[in-house]
């Protein structure tokens, strides 16, 4: 059972766990005829029911977990962005607002408290990890016991029609990808098999479709990818974003992701690709080790979903300018600067805004329809013209 160096060493649960996986990864590579495409990999080991790493109960997100997310670096992260769907539920006419994916329910909670001080919202929650609903229940009931009425629990997205504000906190990201490889004679595709106990890696001429999708990139890039270039096209992400917008009516699509614009993501000098492993707060670029254990992520094209949503873009920025924007420095104007908690707090902020951190690195991105207000989180930068 391989692991990378530098990370720490398994209990015997974990150690089960993954051999279970192996099991499953095993079965699905024999009748595939010997290898799977990444996606599918990708796809099994973060969220097959029952054992991906999204399905299994692990304790995923904040201290205790593998990574951790801004709304559990600091309830102002959510107070800030609940300004920005109070702002579109107000031009729309509606307080409806369904959260992706709500990982421990931190944003889902703090959001509540704000939100209800303008009036009653309905908020729906799309989970489909039982183990993760069961631990937002758990978050919304200890922060925000009063609003838990208001909220339930969906298993898909609604029908067509849907009025009011879509939200999408690091949840793309851990959509499967397709990775590629250029090379002299053409592209290839990583695909996974199974040998000596593990995944191992496939690599094989790539398909047509991904083939014909790679140089349509280059061509809309202008410029060839040196040989040994790695990356990641996510056709399945397209897929969802489309999936997405043919449900709303009326209203926003707020994003909030690790990603680039085309051009950024694809830029010469980021050979390697972007995807990334996280368990126990280690970051490794080893995708086929600790199957199941760990998160797996591949920073978000942005510029295919605008495409691949159909809706229009209403505003792109860094995470840091959008908080900004929304006014996040006034939620701490009335507290003395000299005091523990405004220390303890701006430092959050800082976690959450400065370029070193997560402010540059995320990326927030604003989808409408039938909206013609001008959204207060992208008054400090608006980059729509990278996209």
């Amino acid at each position: 059972m391989r692991s990378p160096s530098g990370l720490p060493d398994l209990d015997s649960a974990e150690r089960v766990h993954v051999e279970r996986m192996h099991a499953l990864l095993r079965a699905e590579v024999e009748a595939a005829g010997g290898a799977i495409p990444f996606s599918r990999y990708m796809d099994t080991v973060l969220h097959a029911p029952g054992i991906g790493y999204y399905r299994a109960g692990w304790r995923t997100f904040g201290a205790g977990g593998d990574f951790v997310t801004a709304p559990e670096i600091s309830p102002l992260f959510a107070s800030a962005v609940a300004r920005q769907v109070e702002q579109a539920l107000s031009s729309i006419g509606v307080r409806e607002v369904i959260e992706i994916g709500a990982g421990s329910g931190a944003m889902a909670a703090q959001m509540l408290l704000d939100l209800s001080l303008g009036g009653a919202v309905r908020y729906r929650i799309l989970e489909p990890s039982a183990a993760l609903a069961a631990r937002q229940r758990e978050t919304i009931s200890a922060r925000a016991p009063g609003a838990l009425a208001s909220v339930s629990w969906i298993g898909a997205l609604p029908e067509p029609g849907f009025r009011g504000v879509v939200l999408a906190n690091e949840v793309v990201d851990a959509l499967p990808v397709e990775r590629f490889e250029a090379t002299a004679n053409g592209v290839l595709a990583h695909w996974v098999g199974f040998d000596h106990g593990g995944p191992v890696w496939c690599p094989q001429p790539a398909e047509p479709w991904l083939a014909e999708a790679v140089e349509s990139l280059q061509h809309e890039l202008g410029y060839r990818f040196p040989v040994g270039y790695v990356s990641e096209i996510g056709p399945a992400r397209c897929a969802w974003a489309a999936s997405v917008a043919e449900r709303v009516e009326c209203g926003l699509v707020l994003l909030m992701d690790y990603g680039f614009p085309r051009r950024e993501f694809y830029h010469p000098d980021r050979r390697d690709g972007t995807l990334r492993c996280h368990f126990r707060h280690r970051r490794h670029d080893d995708p086929l080790v600790l199957c199941g254990l760990q998160d797996i992520s591949a920073h978000v094209d942005f510029t295919a979903l605008a495409r691949a949503s159909g809706l229009d873009v209403a505003g792109f920025t860094t995470q840091g300018a959008f908080l900004l924007g929304c006014g996040l420095l006034d939620l701490i104007a009335d507290i003395d600067p000299g005091t523990p908690e405004f220390v303890a707090l701006t430092a959050r902020i800082r976690r959450i805004t400065l370029p070193g951190e997560m402010g540059e690195a995320v990326k927030v991105m604003a989808l409408a329809r039938g909206m013609e207000v001008q959204l207060m989180g992208f008054s400090e930068r608006d980059h729509r013209a990278r996209l």
